[in-house]
């Protein structure tokens, strides 16, 4: 069915004297619409052929054409004007089964838009990529109860979290599955909680999260390596990757993690939306 309506498009094109006069051709289409909608149908609408035209340019533009995804979801990346941000969203739909409902929130949501500018470049050249590659700047935290950035503590930040639990790995990347909240470890004779334990499947490592509702501080690296030293030390197997550390912060500061000596740490802010 795609290869028809890229057929289609691409008549429509030629039709129209090639790429540049295509935006001076709705006349054209609109008496294509009613020829065709005479003759064959009236899934051959004005919109309906607009859609073709443009699934044409972009797939002529270097967008993957994938049959595993349906008209539907092709409609939805349609208004990108990014191929590399088409791609990405194809990418992710194939991976993960996005239904068209969830690729369209992934979209609204800006999912690529706010990815690391370096992750940007390995997708477009085809690198091998990290876990911590995918993780959104900033992650957005779903605030159903409208509550104040600047008033909240960690433990409503973490309930909220906890209230969409799916919805937050989503922010992360893929493949990460959710062990518990309040992960108790023993240092000592000290009992410690760890925010957030999660487990990547695809990348096969544990992921500690720290929550921060305060501007990140160096005690804050110091601890989340603590906690990754002891899940290295006392629960990652050997056949595992080593574990990694999200801190969410309510303001970055980058030279903290500039001048950490452990690279597996990564900082994010927050939002609430």
């Amino acid at each position: 069915m795609k290869n028809t309506y890229y057929n289609v498009g691409k008549l429509l094109i030629e039709a129209q004297g090639g790429e540049d006069r295509a935006k001076y051709g709705d006349g054209l289409i609109k008496e294509y619409s009613l020829k065709l909608s005479k003759e064959i149908g009236k899934k051959y609408n004005i919109t309906t052929l607009k859609r073709m035209r443009q699934f044409y340019l972009i797939i002529g533009k270097g967008a993957t054409l994938w049959h595993q995804l349906s008209w539907s979801h092709y409609c939805e990346l349609l208004p990108l004007k990014d191929i590399n941000e088409i791609n990405y969203y194809v990418k992710i739909t194939i991976e993960q089964y996005l239904s068209k409902r969830q690729l369209r929130e992934r979209i609204r949501n800006k999912g690529y838009q706010r990815l690391d500018d370096k992750t940007k470049l390995k997708l477009i050249n085809k690198e091998e990529t990290k876990v911590n590659d995918f993780v959104k700047n900033p992650i957005v935290i779903h605030n159903k109860y409208n509550l104040d950035k600047e008033r909240i503590s960690e433990k409503v930040l973490q309930n909220l979290i906890l209230e969409d639990i799916p919805s937050f790995l989503d922010e992360l990347g893929d493949g990460y599955s959710f062990i518990r909240n309040e992960y108790k470890i023993k240092i000592g004779d000290t009992y410690n909680y760890i925010d957030l334990l999660l487990f990547n499947i695809k990348y096969n490592c544990y992921v500690v999260v720290e929550l921060k509702v305060t501007e990140l501080k160096k005690e804050h690296i110091g601890q989340i390596e603590v906690y990754m030293n002891y899940i290295d030390k006392h629960i990652k197997t050997i056949n595992q990757d080593k574990t990694i550390g999200i801190i969410i912060t309510k303001r970055d500061n980058h030279y903290y993690i500039e001048y950490s000596s452990d690279k597996r740490i990564l900082t994010r802010e927050y939002i609430l939306n």
